[in-house]
């Protein structure tokens, strides 16, 4: 089975997460696409401190009615950062016979040399990597970090990096992404309908908890 991860603070999820999973679905027909939402994100503070299982819900609520959508609360079930190579070989362990694809942004790709042993997620599992208009990623190659390019050959007809391993990075142009969780949180806190960037019962739960009023 294919299955594709796509982690983030999710505060809240909005639309624009959920056309990148479903973009990431098409694209590589992939059977289920898990959320996982992060408990402690290691790059950056979660803005507000809104609390996992609120942001869980959010996304309970955003995927119920799309078939191979689902939530998992993982990173909240252990302690430390959310680690993304961590999550990763968690699933590896949970589904050892399943085909993993870890779904990110273009500028997350372009970064990934930050991350916490970056080099590990490419061994573990594939990668999806949603470009946007206007932040196409010209050269695949040249993008990866030193440390790991060796490790890769380019296949110019599918526009698919192969690692040593077997496991591919597989570039998808995406549509504009025109959502910002910073804008629905300050729409939210002025008392202002934000219904047209999240779906209905997300912002309706927003609203009836007061999760970012003031």
């Amino acid at each position: 089975m294919k299955i594709g991860l796509l982690g983030g603070s999710f505060n809240p999820i909005h639309n624009a997460h959920l056309e990148i999973a479903e973009q990431a679905r098409l694209a590589c027909a992939l059977e289920r696409v898990v959320f996982i939402p992060a408990a402690d994100p290691p790059h950056k503070k979660l803005a507000g401190d809104v609390p996992f299982g609120l942001r869980c819900r959010m996304v309970e609520l955003a995927i119920a009615a799309r078939p191979g959508y689902e939530l998992s609360t993982i990173e909240g079930e252990r302690s430390g950062k959310s680690y993304s190579i961590d999550t990763i070989q968690a699933f590896r362990v949970i589904a050892p016979q399943d085909e993993l694809f870890f779904i990110i942004g273009g500028d997350s790709f372009l970064e990934i040399g930050l991350w916490h042993r970056y080099a590990d997620i490419f061994s573990s599992c594939s990668l999806i990597v949603l470009e946007r208009p206007g932040h196409e990623i010209g050269d695949p190659l040249k993008a990866l970090p030193d440390a790991v390019r060796m490790a890769f050959c380019f296949e110019g007809e599918t526009r698919r990096l192969i690692h040593s391993s077997g496991h591919l990075v597989c570039f998808v142009q995406g549509a504009p992404r025109n959502v910002s969780s910073t804008e629905i949180r300050r729409l939210a806190a002025d008392g202002k309908s934000i219904t047209h960037l999240v779906p209905p019962d997300v912002a309706a739960y927003i609203s009836q908890q007061r999760i970012y009023s003031e």
